[in-house]
C-alpha cells in the first residue's frame, strides 16, 4: 500500500471525526463515503437504505462480506486534537470513523485486484451500531443475501499497535439495557416519617442488585450489572416521590440471560413492598452475544501473523456488546479486536486512537479477501 494512499484514508478519518452522526441520523457521513466509493468507480447495491451504504467489488462466486460501522456517540469531545469534533454534543468516541477509513482503503485496494478476484466482497458501511439495530436494518434490506461468510473489526484500545485478537465462540457479550422506576411518597425533608423515602428505597435496590452476579450465579459464569444513571428530585429540603434508575447486565451464557430479569424483579418489588412502596422493572434486550466461528477464527489469525501483526487467540471474552452478532447468527464469520492504544477508553470524551493502525488493518483485511473466497469456493 503507497505512503499516498494512507495519507488520504487519514485524511477521511479526520474529516469523518471533525463531522460526527448520531445513529439513524447518519446523512452527511453516508454522501461522504459514497461520494469516495463512487469516485474509485466502486458499484454500490441499491437497498433503499436510509443511511448506510453497501459496495461490491469483484464478480461471480462465492461471496464474502465485511463490515465497518459509521455512527458516533452523544459525547462532548474533550481532545485538543485539531481534527476535533465540530458537532458540539457528538463525538466518535468509539472509533467508528477509523473503521470506515479502514474499510474504505480495502475497498480501494481490491478494485485495483478486481480482476483477480477468484469471486465478490460485499463491503457494509453499518448505520446504528450504537443503538444496536444497524446490523438489522441491513440484513432486512437484503444486505448478507448470498453471503457465506463475514468478518468485521474493532479497534482495542488497550491493546497496542500491532496486535491482533479474536476468539471462538463466544467473544463480546449479550447486551441488556434497564429501566427501574420506584414510587414512594413525597415529604418534607425535615419530617421524613410523612414520607415514603424513594431515594432510602432506591439504594437499597442498587446494593441488592450487585448480589445478584455475586450470590445467586455461579462464580464461574460471566455476569455484569451496572447500574449507570440514579434520578431524582429537584430540589434540597424535598424528599422526592419518584426515582428512576438505569443501567445495563452483560451475560454470555444464554439461559442465565433469561432468569436474570426475574431475578431482578424479585429483588425490585421485594424490597419496595417492605418500605411501602411499588417499583417496576423495564427490560430492553439487545445484541446476543458474538459467536465467531472457530475454523475462520483460525483464519483469520493466520492471515493476520502473515500480515505481520502479533496474533493470538483472547484469553476470555469481553463484556461489551457488538451488533455484528446479528451477522453471525445468519452467516459464519469471525469478528477481530485490533490495537489502537488510547490512554483513554471506548466512549470516553478523550478517546483518541492511534491512527498508525489504519495502514496495517487496510494490508490485513485486503489479505484476508483472497484467503477467505478460495476457502469458501473449496467447501
Amino acid at each position: 500500500m503507497t505512503l499516498t494512499l494512507t495519507d488520504q484514508l487519514v485524511q477521511w478519518r479526520r474529516e469523518l471525526h471533525q463531522h460526527p452522526e448520531l445513529s439513524n441520523h447518519e446523512f452527511a457521513t453516508t454522501e461522504r463515503i459514497t461520494h469516495w466509493l463512487e469516485q474509485a468507480g466502486i458499484r454500490l447495491l441499491p437497498l433503499g437504505l436510509k443511511t448506510g451504504v453497501v459496495a461490491e467489488i469483484g464478480h461471480g462466486e462465492p461471496l464474502i462480506a465485511l463490515r465497518a460501522d459509521i455512527d458516533a456517540l452523544p459525547i462532548e469531545e474533550t481532545t485538543e486534537r485539531p481534527w476535533r469534533s465540530q458537532q458540539p454534543g457528538v463525538m466518535h468516541a468509539c472509533g467508528h470513523d477509523v473503521h470506515s477509513a479502514v474499510m474504505l482503503g480495502v475497498a480501494l485496494q481490491l478494485k485495483q485486484q478486481e480482476d483477480t478476484l477468484s469471486g465478490r466482497v460485499r463491503i457494509l458501511f453499518q448505520p446504528a451500531e450504537e443503538t444496536f439495530n444497524g446490523a438489522r436494518q441491513l440484513i432486512d434490506a437484503g444486505a448478507l443475501e448470498g453471503v457465506q461468510a463475514i468478518f468485521g473489526l474493532h479497534n482495542a484500545p488497550d491493546l497496542p499497535l500491532g496486535t491482533l485478537r479474536s476468539r471462538a465462540g463466544a467473544f463480546y457479550a449479550n447486551v441488556d439495557r434497564f429501566v427501574i422506576r420506584i414510587e414512594g411518597k413525597g415529604a418534607h425533608a425535615a419530617r421524613p416519617q410523612e414520607g415514603i423515602d424513594s431515594i432510602v428505597i432506591a439504594s437499597h435496590i442498587v446494593t441488592a442488585l450487585q448480589t445478584l452476579p455475586s450470590r445467586m450465579f455461579s462464580s464461574l459464569e460471566t455476569v455484569v450489572l451496572s447500574v449507570t444513571r440514579f434520578t431524582a428530585g429537584n430540589t434540597w429540603n424535598v424528599l422526592p416521590q419518584s426515582v428512576e434508575l438505569e443501567g445495563t447486565v452483560r451475560t454470555h451464557n444464554g439461559e442465565i440471560r433469561a432468569q436474570i430479569p426475574h431475578r431482578m424483579r424479585s429483588v425490585i418489588q421485594g424490597i419496595a413492598a417492605g418500605f411501602g412502596a411499588t417499583a417496576e422493572l423495564e427490560w430492553t434486550e439487545g445484541p446476543p452475544a458474538l459467536i465467531n466461528t472457530p475454523v475462520w477464527v483460525d483464519v483469520a489469525l493466520d492471515v493476520a501473523q502473515q500480515s505481520g501483526y502479533l496474533a493470538e487467540q483472547a484469553e476470555s471474552p469481553q463484556m461489551g456488546g457488538e451488533d455484528f452478532a446479528f451477522y453471525l447468527q445468519q452467516v459464519p464469520g469471525a469478528f477481530v479486536s485490533i490495537g489502537s492504544a488510547s490512554e483513554f477508553g471506548l466512549h470516553h470524551a478523550a478517546f483518541d486512537p492511534n491512527e498508525a493502525l489504519i495502514g496495517p488493518a487496510v494490508a490485513y483485511f485486503t489479505q484476508l479477501v483472497p484467503r477467505a473466497l478460495q476457502i469458501v469456493a473449496a467447501q
